[in-house]
């Protein structure tokens, strides 16, 4: 039989120590929600008492909320030895669960309270008998309990066997400063679930080593009943335990466990808290990082297509997301093909090695390409059908405020470079002006423009690649001619490059 292991999210509290973070009252209850009935964790921590006005009313619409759920026991809330103060706030709030922070190493115990361990565990006996007669249900943390382990281990010990004699629901034991390897999670807490059986042990891992996701996975290993996580991590200093990764762990690598969590929810929880915070989530953060299902070397693509050789437990549809292949100058035929296969288009072998040569040279520019940029770029390559004679091979544009715009010039003709600069209304308009001078002096006619007109794919961002579609009137003839670049102005400069040598 697999045992059941809680999984408490703590985001709206721990997570909102996280430098800089502060949720409104309707983000938090819009949160509570998500992460009680999307993503399906078994209990949530939602506050500290007596921290403010705005907290408590949060609170209170949480509580209210979760009252109707029937969901309000799995409603935390962050609590005192403060002689029952604590206890009141709760009651104004509608909450009925406490987690109760206490002292977990002598060190704190000492030089924050200067108190001996027998007046801390009165006070907490004292705070555990008001909250019984209040109907409240109290879980406790023991505060820098890993550095109690390494160095009052007598006084960890002493405590838990208080413990033991209280109306206890859950004991939460907080790697505080992030400070523990993995071995010494696994050691700490299988000593403590083997001489304490009849206690509820959670572990509350921080990252300040990077090392959260590893011990929480030998948290698990020792024993542990319930784990502590955050949304994307977010926390004090390096942040908590990250919730997607342990999820994502937890179900591939501890089969000893099962737990509730709906992984499928995990990427769209996070992108909302990102949205709350402000807080962006790195690209290669694993699971909900933008990057990390995207296979960039054409190699992989290649492999991907031959029996999913590159492919592994971490599949992206078990997180509601899919796998992209990146276009740039590492990309292959092969990571081509898998975008064109999206986009519904085919390509012959000949237009195939065009189109990745553009990319490739794109990308060693360091231009961003996109799958969306697929349909210019192919536009813009296969329109090419003609031999070049005329180079725009160099040229200056300026635009300066309260002056007009201009551009210096130099153009190759049959083999023969020209030089010439102007002003115009525009950049644009300031290149066409010196090209028609040096047309002019060759006793050479440029045709009329007629249209002119500039996209990007939709949904791009600023920095996107625009496609710029000029018409032209030669003679009574028009035609049109295509440039691609994530300058507007450069863009437009190609076209015109491209109708040169056209006529």
């Amino acid at each position: 039989m697999k045992r059941h292991l809680e999984i408490m999210d703590t985001t709206l509290r721990d997570g909102e120590q996280t430098s800089g973070v502060s949720f409104t009252s309707s983000e938090k209850l819009t949160l509570a929600k998500l992460l009680l009935e999307e993503l399906k964790v078994d209990r949530i921590e939602v506050a500290s008492a007596r921290v403010s006005e705005g907290e408590l009313e949060a609170v209170q619409q949480i509580t209210k909320w979760a009252k109707e759920q029937q969901f309000l026991e799995k409603v935390e809330v962050l609590t005192f030895v403060d002689s029952g103060v604590s206890l009141d706030w709760m009651e104004k709030a509608g909450a009925i669960t406490q987690n109760l922070l206490t002292k977990g190493s002598m060190n704190h115990l000492k030089y924050q309270l200067k108190k001996t361990p027998k007046e801390h565990f009165k006070d907490i006996a004292d705070i555990f008998t008001q909250a019984t007669e209040r109907g409240i249900i109290t879980n406790i943390y023991l505060e820098d309990w890993s550095n109690g382990m390494r160095n009052s281990k007598e006084y960890v010990m002493e405590f838990l066997e208080f413990l033991t004699t209280q109306p206890v629901k859950r004991v939460l034991l907080p790697d505080t400063l992030g400070i523990l390897t993995h071995t010494e999670t696994n050691e700490f807490l299988s000593e403590i679930i083997e001489r304490f059986p009849q206690l509820h042990i959670d572990f509350h891992g921080h990252n300040d080593y990077d090392l959260g996701v590893a011990n929480i996975m030998e948290a698990v290993k020792a024993g542990c009943h319930g784990l502590h996580l955050t949304v994307n991590g977010m926390g004090e200093r390096a942040g908590n335990a990250p919730m997607a990764s342990a999820i994502a762990v937890i179900n591939d690598f501890l089969p000893e466990v099962s737990i509730q969590v709906n992984e499928k929810a995990l990427y769209r929880v996070s992108k909302l808290v990102s949205a709350f915070t402000g807080v962006g989530i790195p690209a290669n953060k694993p699971i909900v990082g933008e990057n990390v299902f995207t296979q960039t070397a054409g190699i992989h693509a290649d492999g991907d297509s031959k029996k999913n050789l590159y492919f592994s437990d971490l599949m992206p549809e078990r997180f509601g997301r899919k796998r992209k292949y990146a276009l740039g100058k590492m990309s292959g035929k092969a990571n081509i093909q898998k975008n064109l296969q999206e986009l519904g288009l085919t390509l012959n072998d000949e237009e195939l090695k065009k189109v990745t040569a553009r990319i490739i040279e794109l990308g060693d520019k360091k231009e961003k390409v996109t799958k969306e940029d697929l349909p210019y770029i192919i536009s813009d390559v296969l329109d090419t059908d003609y031999q070049q004679k005329v180079f725009v091979k160099s040229y200056v544009l300026t635009h300066s405020k309260g002056l007009r715009p201009s551009t210096t010039l130099s153009v190759e003709i049959s083999g023969k470079t020209f030089e010439e600069n102007a002003s115009g209304d525009g950049q644009y308009d300031a290149f066409m002006n010196a090209l028609r001078k040096i047309y002019s002096a060759q006793k050479m006619e440029l045709p009329k423009l007629v249209d002119y007109s500039v996209r990007i794919p939709p949904g791009s961002n600023s920095d996107a690649l625009c496609e710029t579609i000029i018409t032209w009137n030669a003679k009574g003839k028009e035609f049109t001619s295509r440039g691609l670049d994530s300058d507007q102005t450069v863009s437009a400069i190609k076209a015109t490059e491209k109708m040169l040598n056209i006529i």
